[in-house]
């Protein structure tokens, strides 16, 4: 077991199944995990962790939307092409993972001279950063977002620019923001604003 975990693969690929299981100590489905007959195996209920992670993104979506549904704790998208990412956002699937453009900034970091841990090293054990999508119903100054706990926002996205918090900034639907809050408001984050983008 990785790290101590227990890890259940969903594979539907038979070879790939006889491959992975001459090399992983690890619990193999075979079958879609699209389908909510084959998620129910994986026993949501009493699954940390759902990571959708295939080579096809429309099919990440709908495995990550299935799986919360039946309930799974915490669902992590993989997502190729980032302009999912709001799509993905605005459906309340809030742990996405896009690959191309995490590389892309550690390598920019490394080359202008930053270290890319020193952020997360400096945030400490009860420090996590998470990005939200501002929804219709919390446009407006930034002054009137209520967030859970002491959690602050640190800056927002429009349309791919930087833009840091300032008084009287007025936040705009489609907006990213950057929160900065303690780990146990975590939960409280994204429960609020899934509940915005909530269909």
């Amino acid at each position: 077991m990785p790290r101590g975990h227990e890890v259940v693969i969903i594979e539907r690929d038979t070879e790939v199944i006889e491959s992975l299981a001459e090399t992983l100590d690890c619990g193999i489905l075979h079958g879609d995990g699209n389908r909510p007959a084959i998620l129910k195996e994986a026993d949501p209920h009493s699954t940390d962790f759902l990571f959708c992670l295939t080579n096809n993104d429309q099919t990440n979506i709908i495995a990550s939307l299935v799986g919360r549904s039946l309930g799974f704790r915490q669902v992590i998208t993989r997502i190729e092409n980032p302009e999912f990412e709001h799509i993905c956002l605005e459906l309340g699937l809030v742990d996405t993972i896009v690959p191309e453009v995490t590389v892309a900034r550690y390598l920019a970091d490394m080359m202008e001279g930053r270290d890319p841990l020193a952020l997360s090293a400096a945030l400490g054990g009860d420090a996590r950063v998470l990005s939200v999508v501002v929804s219709e119903a919390d446009a407006g100054p930034i002054e009137n977002l209520r967030l859970p706990g002491d959690s602050l926002i640190i800056c927002q996205y429009r349309d791919d620019k930087l833009i840091f918090k300032e008084s009287g900034l007025e936040l705009r639907k489609g907006d990213d923001i950057v929160v900065l809050g303690r780990i146990d408001d975590v939960d409280a984050l994204r429960e609020r604003f899934s509940k915005k983008h909530s269909r």
